[in-house]
């Protein structure tokens, strides 16, 4: 398989080159700090320690122990920096708040932070194309928050917020039990659940990222963009490219689970953890994200300002996913 271009933009020789990343041990975090890294800048990276537990420091980057209701940590994190990129998030919660308090208090106060700075970096945010729809689910509402919370920030900030639609690749955990299933042959998807919706790979969205700081564009923006295949996919699509991909000459039996028996388990999910306190992915509010018809994206707005382009496609991407479940 090609791997997916890792960003090659270098910032300009007279410029700082100092970024600070939160979210910097996640999914997409990790790959960002490695692309950002690769094109010569120096990362300063916000991390939440716990007993037995600190990243190793490298040249290129420093780690910084807080968390986003720290004060003097996020000051630490985005004093003299060019740019601040926050891709901290909660993806699981039930309740308002718990979505709410890393969304959008965390985003207000990483925000706050670098507004405070004598010379104030860029600030991009990485948020989620589900902000569009912010009465769907918590999760969708503290996203278009978060973005709120950016846009008053009291003093002004050269702020681009970025929509992805659903990020995946090595590393993720949200999509790689529906991917290893496929590869054994099956794929437990939502009955009747046939909207249309984008995808990137988490490689393309972090060169985004890189891609735009080198470029100095797109203040004042949201960007939505995806892997540019036009007019998106539906599950069908999907399978169609996963089972060619995979050609071990079988096929990929779509398992259709009813959306009465998916709420049942959301609602259960809803009462069992505000009694047992962990963090489901399912609830009722995901019902009502995965069964929403139209997650499209378009890429014409990132590519004409700031003229990034995606370079991995689906088929490439999945041809990635499956050699790490079969290998």
């Amino acid at each position: 398989m090609t791997k997916p271009m890792a960003a090659t933009s270098t910032p300009p020789l007279s410029a700082n080159k100092r970024v600070a990343v939160t979210g910097a041990t996640g999914f997409i975090g990790s790959t960002l700090i490695r692309q950002l890294t690769q094109a010569g800048w120096q990362v300063r990276a916000l991390y939440r320690p716990h007993a037995g537990r600190k990243p190793v420091s490298s040249a290129n980057v420093t780690w910084i122990a807080g968390d986003l209701n720290n004060s003097i940590a996020l000051n630490a994190l985005v004093a003299d920096v060019h740019a601040v990129i926050h891709c901290a998030g909660a993806v699981r919660g039930v309740t308002r708040a718990d979505f709410d308090q890393i969304n959008e208090a965390g985003a207000l106060h990483v925000a706050q932070a670098a507004a405070t700075q004598v010379s104030k970096p860029r600030f991009l945010l990485i948020s989620s194309l589900a902000a569009r729809m912010p009465e769907l689910s918590h999760y969708a509402g503290s996203k278009w928050r978060g973005e709120a919370a950016i846009k008053s920030t009291a003093q002004p900030l050269r702020w681009t917020i970025f929509r992805p639609p659903a990020v995946y690749g090595p590393g993720d955990r949200e999509l790689m039990p529906l991917f290893k299933s496929m590869a054994s042959g099956f794929a437990p998807l939502p009955a009747g659940a046939n909207g249309r919706f984008s995808m990137i790979h988490v490689e393309d969205l972090a060169a985004a990222m890189v891609h735009c700081l080198s470029q100095d564009g797109g203040d004042g923006e949201t960007f939505e963009l995806d892997d540019g295949h036009i007019g998106g996919y539906d599950w069908p699509s999907v399978l169609k490219i996963a089972k060619q991909v995979l050609r071990h000459g079988g096929t990929i039996r779509r398992l259709p689970i009813p959306i009465t028996l998916l709420k049942l388990v959301a609602w259960t999910n809803f009462y069992a953890a505000q009694l047992l306190g962990y963090a489901p992915m399912l609830t009722p509010g995901k019902i009502r994200e995965i069964t929403h018809t139209d997650w499209l994206c378009d890429n014409s707005n990132i590519t004409r300002i700031t003229g990034w382009q995606p370079t991995c496609e689906l088929e490439q991407g999945l041809a990635g996913m499956f050699d790490k479940i079969t290998s």
